[in-house]
């Protein structure tokens, strides 16, 4: 099959890879029908995050099940399915308690020794505790698609931020980022009732889409200027609630100067930066709780699900680009060059 690789910085190739076939009883396989390409996966392709010379790459992806394992129970071949961005076994005591993402069994789509999800087909460990399983009519409904990929990892980051930030009805909330997983921490945040959103951000296309989502104020200041103009449309006293989604520590000091005092951050921007944004002290002295980190967007895909089918929240306008399989190196560009703002991938 055809698969993603990455050999080393600004260097995407599509090649052909061994197909996946089941290993363990508790696998499947499944024909991959959309993926996409994340923030994060920039940090490999600039250099920044090391990857091994012909590494997969991918970790977003809705797919058809085509080969199930013999105790699979909770899919079968046909179904159309989203994969979160970590898989895990459903069962073990971090599972139960809806942290997923430090399962002992899990791990990254793209980790050495896996496929990864921008290819034609994954084999999926652990399946039953890993994949959900979505209504097969939605297969034919290429509207609804987007929405669904955007489960796998963006929406799923972003309401992690605001439930972490403890985003609550009438609340002052701001978002700091403008990528996809800030827009969808805008969105997240007017789902669960906020009544301010102030979104810091300068792309006026990604600004428009944040106020479509949901945001009240836009604010395009950086540094000491935007903690300025939050505490201005504030009165002085900073937002309820503070969503982080860059990971610099720029970003961080700017997400602790701009909460008020007693309020939180949640962060979910990958680290690229230090620690240096964090003053404790500061944050001691003013109450300030720092709560995130990545996202257990298995916990969360069920509860997001109905609202996506009902057309409730549209997380799928995050992608404004759609490439074939042969246009993810130019994919990974446009996203580099912020010409793009997220590449989906329709096979």
């Amino acid at each position: 099959m055809r698969a993603t690789v990455i050999h080393g910085p600004d260097d995407i190739r599509i090649e052909q890879v061994p197909d996946p076939v089941i290993q363990q009883p508790t696998d499947v396989v499944l024909r991959v029908v959309n993926a996409c390409i994340c923030g994060s996966d920039l940090w490999a392709y600039r250099g920044v995050a090391q990857r091994v010379a012909g590494q997969r790459i991918g970790h977003e992806f809705l797919g058809i099940v085509e080969e199930v394992g013999a105790e699979v129970r909770d899919v079968a071949k046909g179904d159309l399915v989203v994969a979160p961005f970590v898989w895990s076994d459903g069962t073990c005591e971090f599972c139960r308690a809806g942290l997923h993402t430090s399962c002992p069994e899990g791990g990254f789509w793209g980790s050495i020794g896996s496929d990864g999800g921008q290819g034609e087909a994954v084999r999926v460990p652990f399946a039953d505790g890993t994949l959900v399983k979505l209504p097969k009519e939605a297969a034919g409904e290429e509207k609804l698609l987007p929405g669904l990929l955007a489960l796998s990892d963006v929406m799923s980051t972003g309401h992690h931020a605001a439930v972490s930030a403890r985003v609550r009805p009438g609340a002052t909330v701001a978002v700091v980022g403008d990528g996809a997983v800030g827009l969808c921490g805008v969105l997240a945040a007017h789902r669960l009732g906020a009544g301010r959103i102030i979104a810091l951000g300068r792309h006026e296309q990604r600004t428009a889409i944040a106020r479509d989502f949901g945001a009240t104020d836009v604010v395009a200041e950086r540094g000491e200027a935007a903690v300025e103009a939050v505490r201005e449309l504030t009165g002085g006293l900073g937002a309820h609630a503070v969503l982080e989604a860059v990971g610099t520590e720029e970003s961080m000091r700017t997400a602790i100067s701009i909460t008020r005092d007693g309020g939180a951050v949640g962060y979910v921007g990958v680290p690229h930066g230090g620690s240096a944004g964090v003053d404790i002290g500061r944050m001691f002295d003013r109450n300030v709780a720092l709560v995130g980190g990545v996202a257990p967007a298995r916990a969360y895909i069920p509860e997001l699900l109905p609202d996506v089918l009902s057309g409730a929240i549209d997380p799928g306008r995050v992608f404004d680009r759609t490439v074939d399989l042969d246009g993810v190196p130019d994919g990974y560009r446009a996203m580099d060059d912020r010409s793009a703002l997220k590449v989906r991938i329709a096979f």
